[in-house]
């Protein structure tokens, strides 16, 4: 009696186009069995591909086939596959199947497209095969073409970022702001561009404000604000091969918010040492090396207590000096310096704030010559995003060349265009920023006793431009208009010589 044939099948489905034609998994499985079943056979192992399947999924299983097959080599009557071009999608993939033919003996059999085993049929199935890869190829290219015209149009190749929500107007795709989530990311640079926080902090101030990220996820992930604070798409632009565009969709964050959330994350907030001193804000006196913190756990009459010191990290080398201050030393000169800072008299107070705002007008003027050369760098960074754009439309320079060179012109006219904006503010917009800054000034030790480490941190980079540690004292470069307070009050015994 002869023995039941064995096979191995492969059912292939890449697209859902092909499950509405008819080539689901389920009808190919069929037309599989049924095949086996009529020519006295069974398949002993099935092999599926989805139309969800990835790159990698769909390799991982074709590799699978061939090693079955050359493992089972004596067992197996043949291959089943649907049609050739579900057998394989490129010639590559087709070579080793019929490899496997000729050196194992393992028929490639195509169900719906049968072909003899001699030459002619062998050339019938490469003609098949050719033509699918042909069709792959083709069609790859036609979407990579789609998507490079959709780009240049200004749409989004992909689901919408968080804020935004894909739309269909006349039935073509379009993005628009998300009602619910939009108001969401705005919130989200607002209070990190003009609030104490950190990445930590800010999530737990969404919360507070009752800001939920997702319906089923209540605070939002560290990693999700850093995502949205560095997308640049809420500037209104789209990314597309690793490169940004611009786009048709609103803006959520203007210019001057996005700079200003860069530069507070260009100065390592994400990465900030859970310490307030400690992470590179301030250098030794001694070496100009960073100061770094540390931890000590000692135990008391009462139980564990723990101490916070800082010190050079070169602390062991050589003939440095061992010195190390704990954190309530540096905090007590900090209040120190908002005490010298505050301003109890009423009448003095009054006066500081006229002669401040005098001040700043005097360094407005100063700083005024410079508008002209700055416009003109302006006008030429206009010009050259102009010139590159009209390059672009005229096929002067390739695709790739454009999108690499946008942004970098894009960002620098912004940048330009951003300090004209702060130059061109009146003279009492300017003054009422100072005053603003004297306000904070006068509560700046109530803020610092109630602050976490987070909060400690962007108050003394808001203050200071840099610090140092000069054996056991703390040496801040105060920022303007903080250098006013906390030097000209010297002077407060006589009014008369100003500031």
């Amino acid at each position: 009696m002869d023995r039941a044939k064995k096979f191995a099948a492969l059912a292939r489905v890449s697209s859902r186009e092909q499950e509405r034609e008819g080539f689901s998994l389920d009808v190919q499985e069929d037309a599989l069995r049924l095949y086996a079943e009529r020519n006295d056979g069974e398949i002993i192992r099935f092999f599926r591909i989805a139309e969800t399947a990835s790159k990698h999924d769909e390799r991982t299983t074709f590799k699978e086939l061939l090693a079955f097959a050359k493992e089972h080599a004596l067992e197996l009557d043949g291959l089943l596959f649907y049609k050739v071009d579900r057998a394989a999608r490129n010639l590559f993939d087709y070579v080793e199947l019929e490899r496997l033919e000729s050196e194992s003996g393992i028929r490639f059999i195509s169900v719906s497209q049968p072909t003899e085993n001699t030459p002619a049929g062998r050339m019938q199935r490469r003609m098949l095969a050719s033509m699918a890869s042909f069709y792959t190829e083709q069609q790859s290219l036609d979407v990579r073409e789609g998507m490079n015209r959709r780009v240049q149009s200004g749409l989004f190749v992909t689901k919408a970022p968080y804020g935004y929500k894909n739309i269909r107007i006349n039935g073509r795709g379009a993005v628009q702001i998300d009602p619910v989530n939009g108001p969401k990311v705005q919130r989200i640079f607002d209070l990190y561009g003009n609030g104490f926080h950190t990445l930590d902090t800010l999530a737990d101030a969404l919360i507070e404000e009752g800001i939920e990220y997702l319906p089923s996820v209540k605070k939002v992930p560290r990693s999700k604000l850093h995502t949205i604070l560095t997308d640049r798409s809420y500037l209104g632009e789209l990314r597309h091969h690793k490169a940004w565009f611009p786009g048709t969709h609103e803006p959520l964050v203007d210019q001057e918010t996005w700079d200003k959330v860069q530069f507070f994350l260009g100065e390592k907030i994400y990465h900030a040492h859970q310490m307030t001193y400690a992470s590179e804000f301030m250098t030794c006196g001694h070496c100009g090396n960073p100061i770094t913190g540390e931890k000590k756990i000692k135990q008391t009459a009462t139980g564990e207590r723990e101490y916070i010191y800082y010190r050079c990290t070169k602390y062991h080398v050589g003939d440095h000096p061992r010195v190390r201050v704990t954190e309530r030393d540096l905090d007590m000169q900090m209040l120190a310096l908002f005490d010298k800072m505050r301003v109890e008299d009423e009448d003095f107070r009054k006066s500081f704030v006229e002669q401040l705002k005098a001040a700043t007008e005097n360094e407005f003027r100063q700083n005024s010559l410079e508008d002209d050369e700055i416009k003109e760098q302006h006008t030429k960074a206009c010009n050259r995003v102009a010139k590159l754009t009209k390059m672009r439309l005229d096929d002067e320079i390739d695709h790739e060349t454009y999108a690499e060179m946008f942004p970098k012109l894009k960002d620098e006219e912004a940048r330009l265009r951003l300090q004209l904006e702060r130059k061109a503010r009146t003279c009492f917009e300017i003054s009422n920023i100072a005053v603003k800054a004297f306000e904070l000034s006068q509560v700046l030790r109530q803020k610092w006793v109630r602050a976490d480490y987070a909060v400690k941190r962007r108050i003394l980079e808001i203050l200071c431009l840099n610090c140092r540690l000069d054996d056991i004292s703390l040496v801040p470069t105060m920022r303007k208009p903080f250098d006013l307070l906390a030097e000209g009050l010297l002077l407060k015994n006589s009014r008369r010589s100003g500031i």
